[in-house]
């Protein structure tokens, strides 16, 4: 297994890699056919809050996604503590999962549960409440970063990757993102899909051929961690 380290406006100290390597031995308990670990250390210069000036991306690169968390702290040492303690959960329950496919209990997956469901009607529809989540979050740092807010767009490329909306949620968990972009294998359609509450998802998908005002909404109530808690 290979572990490689990267930093951002800061040294890796001897100190800090001992520390590392001296921990990152639990993974090999948990996950097999690891091909590295990517360890990031990033520095933000322009911090105000000190205690949340440093953060440890650990990412898990092997046979198949790649597992992924991150963290915060006053020091390079507290982040990778939280951080490794998200990745040992993420990697649990990865490991929990190719338990169940490799058993005879796959569940059924959520396009042919979802087909012969009626729409629902909703309130708002999902665009609407991803919009209203994001405008609430982009209002709240706008008003933390009051005094120091420069403007700054990311831009980043991924392959489009077609699978289920299943293994759509089990990305998105994994890595420890809000949301996960990828290529319905149902529809064939660019989606994403994001999280909700606890243990509800939303799927969105863009359709050119549905109208301005038009909207198609279905709801679904099961996912397959919930035919996996019942086995476990």
């Amino acid at each position: 297994m290979e572990l490689n380290y990267s930093g951002r406006n800061i040294t890796i100290s001897d100190r800090f890699r001992e520390y590392v390597d001296e921990k990152i031995t639990k993974v090999d308990q948990l996950a097999t056919k690891i091909q590295r670990i990517d360890v990031k250390v990033v520095k933000e210069t322009h911090a105000r809050d000190q205690s949340t000036a440093l953060s440890v991306e650990l990412t898990v690169v092997g046979r198949g996604p790649a597992i992924r968390a991150e963290a915060r702290g006053a020091d390079k040492f507290a982040a990778f503590d939280v951080a490794f303690a998200k990745l040992l959960e993420r990697l649990r329950k990865a490991r929990d999962k190719r338990k169940v496919h490799r058993g005879n209990h796959a569940p059924v997956a959520v396009h042919q549960a979802t087909s012969a469901l009626p729409v629902v009607p909703t309130d708002k529809s999902l665009v609407e409440e991803t919009l209203a989540a994001q405008a609430a979050a982009e209002a709240e740092e706008a008003e933390a970063n009051a005094e120091y807010s420069p403007v700054v767009i990311r831009r980043k490329s991924f392959p489009a990757e077609v699978m289920s909306v299943d293994d759509a949620v089990d990305r998105m968990e994994l890595v420890g993102h809000p949301f996960y972009l990828f290529v319905d294998e149902a529809t064939g359609e660019h989606s994403v899909v994001y999280g909700r509450t606890q243990y509800q998802y939303g799927v969105i998908t863009l359709d050119a051929s549905l109208s301005d005002e038009t909207e198609s909404t279905t709801e679904t109530r099961g996912y397959r961690d919930k035919a996996m808690a019942t086995e476990g």
